[in-house]
Parts: C-alpha cells; structure tokens; sequence
C-alpha cells in the first residue's frame, strides 16, 4: 500500500509548479475572452453609430465650407440653405472699452451684416479641422483666420455644431473665440 501510495505522490515542488500553471492558463483564457468581447462590443457600437465616415466629414465640412464662400460673396440667399431657421452665432467680443462681452446673433441677422458691410471680402479661412460625427450631430474645431479682402483682422478657434437633416448638414451654432494678437503667420488668401 505505501509503494502505491508513492506512486500517485507528486513532489510539492511539482505540484505547485502545475497549479501556478493552471491559474495563469486560467488568467490567458479570461483575458482573450474579455479582449473578444470587447472587440465585438466596439464593432456593434460603431454599427450602431453611424456618421463617422470620411464621406460624412467631408459633407460636414463642405457645410463649413459653403458658409465661408457665401460669407466672402456677401450671398444671402446660401446662408438660408446652411443654417437651420432657429440657429445663433455666439462669441467673446471687446468693446472699445477692452470689456469682453458675450456677443449673441441670430443666423440671419449675421447675413444682414455681412451683407451690408463695406470692408471688402470676408475671407475666413479654417486650419486643421477637427471633425466628431454621432449619428445627426456633427462638431467641427478648427483654429481659423479672417481678412477683409487681404487685410488680416484677427483669428481665433471656430467650434461649429451642425445636425443633420433630410436637406443635408445644416448649422445650429457657431461660437468662436475673438483673437487680434498672436495670429499665426500664413500665406495671404487669393
């Protein structure tokens, strides 16, 4: 009886050896199912999302983009078609004072002034746009720089949020900050 007993005795070294094995083998198997599901998770997620493709920053942008061309032609009738009716543009603006107000417009009072103002070409042109897209919201952040014709006049950051509707991309609000010092210097707009 003892040399059978013997012969199903494993040394402890051994047997410690074996159960730190079978705990890390247990450990890999729960991380790569936690890594599967989490892959899956991420896949139905993005389904589920839909928006963030390139073709759809490219149209937010295009939306952007429409709005600086019809603020540079002074064309009125373009902005009906990019803002949504209730949308604002909203902003830190100094007084002569050098008091920062916030500054709040309706969309079309915006086009009123830029079509009425005398200074020559809004020119406004936007530097590496960041573009986020969550099914009908979209949020563009770029740093963006603005002349009158080819008089620079200040910069600072756009944060534009659109959604979108059975027309397309429209713009809900744009706020911006107002810097006329620290521009960056770039090439002149043509």
């Amino acid at each position: 009886m003892h040399a059978r007993a013997a012969i199903y005795a494993a040394p402890s070294g051994l047997l410690s050896m074996i159960q730190t094995f079978c705990r890390f083998a247990l450990v890999m198997v729960a991380v790569g199912a936690l890594s599967i599901a989490v892959s899956r998770a991420s896949a139905q997620n993005a389904a589920a999302m839909p928006g963030s493709t390139r073709a759809e920053e490219q149209a937010v942008l295009a939306t952007v983009q429409r709005l600086f061309d019809a603020m540079r032609t002074k064309d009125t009738a373009a902005f009906r078609d990019i803002f949504e009716p209730n949308a604002k543009l909203f902003g830190m603006r100094p007084r002569q004072t050098g008091e920062q107000v916030v500054q709040v417009l309706p969309w079309d009072r915006f086009a009123s002034f830029v079509a009425s103002d005398q200074r020559g070409e809004w020119i406004e042109r936007a530097w590496s746009p960041e573009v986020r897209i969550r099914g009908t919201l979209a949020t563009v952040w770029a740093e963006y720089d603005f002349h009158f014709g080819q008089t620079p006049s200040h910069c600072g950051v756009d944060s534009v949020q659109l959604l979108k509707t059975p027309a397309g991309w429209r713009i809900v609000s744009i706020a911006d900050t107002f810097e006329r010092e620290g521009c960056p210097k770039r090439e002149q707009p043509k």
